[in-house]
């Protein structure tokens, strides 16, 4: 029996659902919807630490910098999903933020359990990816003893690379190679040791900020409106003359013509009508500004 494994909080037997077997299917839900209601109080005390996560990133990615997940099992899952999003929701080229999950891309189907025991492949992972000393490397594993996390983290540490880990234990194999380390411990799980559950949902919480906090300081909101969507859809395309409209005070024809000039660019659209620049203008306006909206709109206003 492995010793470390053993003593993991996320190995762990929950007293409070032993007889989840024995129970009604209400109770059932209800059960694991009182365990789940404790991930927010165990992110909420990793504040500090998240927030210097995203300081570093912003840092990172203001200077040519990149993100990349690597994870296994749900924990790599979740940081492919969190990356994939960037570049719809906020413009992002699908190079700035990349996930990876060990066993490749058909592990995201296909439990390919065995995979993240390799710490070799986590080794060559880095190397194979192209990551440099300008990037920031973030290893997801609930137990942090993932050995093909490690190999990645430990890849990087040798390249330089800034790092940070997230994990559901405290003390674990992955903080000492982690320049910060996230680590929302959530309790035994509802089934003992299926760190889908409540490990999982903390993580996506922990990756929702790190992304979202990090594209908000780099520019890519207006107040709260997600200004850099690409609107490669019906759906977003209606979204994007909705959020010229609440921008900018504008009717629904107006922001429709609006986003039509400006080639579908919602940012760009709402940079026009606030100002009365031509697309030609308002695009190097939002450019000296380095696509900071606000900014380019109140030099423009104040000049």
């Amino acid at each position: 029996m492995n010793d470390y494994l053993a003593g993991l909080t996320t190995e762990a037997i929950n007293p409070d659902t032993l007889s989840i077997d024995e129970c009604t299917t209400e109770q059932m839900v209800q059960l694991m919807n009182q365990q789940d209601a404790l991930v927010p109080a165990a992110v909420a005390q990793e504040i500090p630490q998240i927030a210097k996560a995203v300081d570093i990133l912003h840092q990172r990615l203001s200077h040519g910098g990149k993100m990349f997940y690597i994870g296994a099992g749900t924990s790599g899952r979740l940081g492919v999903l969190d990356a994939s999003e960037c570049p719809p929701t906020f413009g992002t080229d699908p190079s700035l933020v990349q996930g990876y999950i060990a066993g490749g891309d058909t592990a995201l189907r296909n439990a390919v359990e065995g995979c993240e025991d390799n710490l070799e492949e986590g080794m060559l992972l880095i190397d194979s990816i192209g990551v440099t000393n300008k990037d920031v490397v973030i290893g997801i594993s609930a137990s942090g003893s993932a050995r093909f996390v490690i190999g990645a983290l430990t890849r990087a540490k040798e390249l330089g690379v800034t790092t940070i880990a997230v994990c559901n234990n405290k003390g674990s194999k992955i903080e000492p190679i982690a320049d910060v380390a996230i680590t929302p411990v959530v309790g035994p799980e509802v089934i003992s040791g299926s760190t889908r559950l409540k490990a999982g949902t903390a993580q996506k919480l922990v990756l929702n900020m790190l992304t979202t906090c990090t594209m908000v300081k780099l520019g890519k909101t207006y107040n709260n409106l997600m200004v850099d969507l690409k609107a490669s859809n019906l759906k977003l395309v209606d979204r994007s003359v909705r959020i010229i409209m609440r921008a900018t005070g504008v009717d629904a024809a107006t922001a429709s013509a609006a986003l039509e000039k400006a080639s579908m660019n919602c940012k760009l659209a709402i940079m026009m009508v606030k100002t009365g620049l031509e697309a030609s203008e308002a695009e190097q306006a939002l450019t000296q500004h380095n696509g900071r909206l606000k900014h380019a709109i109140h030099a423009q206003m104040s000049s």
